[in-house]
């Protein structure tokens, strides 16, 4: 019987455990076998306060080593239930206890839906430049997509590629400005505006990608070895399904307090419905949940 389980083990599962660690508390993190989430497969993270620019897998490690230091103990196993009520969480080894239990499961990425995206899943179509970017040196890719994601993997990949089409169905970026101005300096990114993706192409491997103009209703096929999917995110929620309301998007309702419906259960990081998803906003998360459940424990 652990006083706190985390289920994720990412920037708010580590925030958590070094926080639940130093508050003195008995502190399990189960990592989800995907150590820092999001933050292990991006490139480069340069908004963190205090650490300039640094790799997304370095600074991951470096949120883990602290919350080890304190004493949180890390496990990476992926929770296969959770039930909420009794704060237990299943995994292939067995069943982990908490007192309390902070939900800290992140996001996925989000997929398109459409014809050839899972059929040509690692075998061209790719949610992560920075690990598979390499496979496409010198070669023409797309990457789908037009937020601050999109622009990033768009980047990265310019690095590498010999020509980086970007698709987006509007005629303008959602992303930073420093990311947009920066894409639009690269030489060798086209922008593709109003454009909408149908369907990626191949039979073993990806030879292109499918889009409609929106302006013009024409479908048109654009050749290309890979296709980088950068189309937003969504929760991995689907573990609580059925335990706790959700809101339109999947997210779980809590407020700044991080506190749940059910007492003893917190939700923090991406899982949570907020106006802003960042690494700072998903370490501040685990933070609170961390002392909320501790003050939980008190009562």
């Amino acid at each position: 019987m652990y006083d706190v389980v985390i289920v994720g083990g990412g920037p708010a599962g580590c925030a958590a455990g070094l926080y639940a660690a130093r508050a003195g508390l008995r502190t399990l993190v189960l990592t989800g076998g995907e150590p820092g989430g999001q933050l292990g497969i991006a490139e480069t993270v340069e908004n963190y306060p205090g650490t300039g620019a640094l790799s997304g897998p370095e600074l991951a490690a470096d949120m883990r080593q602290d919350a080890e230091k304190a004493g949180a103990e890390f496990r990476d196993e992926r929770a296969a239930e959770v039930c909420l009520r009794e704060r237990r969480a299943e995994t292939g080894r067995g069943a982990c206890r908490g007192r309390t239990l902070i939900f800290a499961a992140g996001a996925a990425p989000r997929r398109l839906g459409i014809p050839g995206e899972e059929s040509l899943r690692g075998r061209g179509v790719s949610w992560c430049a920075a690990c598979d970017g390499a496979f496409f040196k010198g070669k023409d890719v797309v990457v789908v997509g037009g937020g601050s994601s999109a622009a990033a993997e768009a980047l990265t990949l310019s690095r590498l590629c010999r020509r980086v089409y970007l698709v987006h169905r509007r005629d303008s970026l959602r992303a930073e400005r420093r990311l947009t101005e920066e894409l639009e300096r690269t030489e060798n990114v086209t922008f593709l505006w109003n454009a909408q993706a149908e369907a990626i192409l191949g039979t073993e491997m990806v030879t292109g990608l499918a889009y409609r103009e929106l302006s013009s209703d024409q479908r048109r096929e654009l050749p290309c070895a890979g296709v980088f999917i950068a189309a937003g995110r969504e929760p991995s929620t689907e573990l609580v399904r059925g335990q706790l309301e959700l809101d339109a998007g999947g997210y779980i309702p809590a407020d700044e307090t991080t506190r749940t419906a059910i007492p003893g259960v917190f939700a923090a990081g991406d899982v949570r419905a907020k106006a802003v998803r960042q690494v700072v906003t998903a370490v501040a998360d685990g933070a609170v949940a961390a002392l909320m459940a501790a003050k939980y424990l008190e009562a």
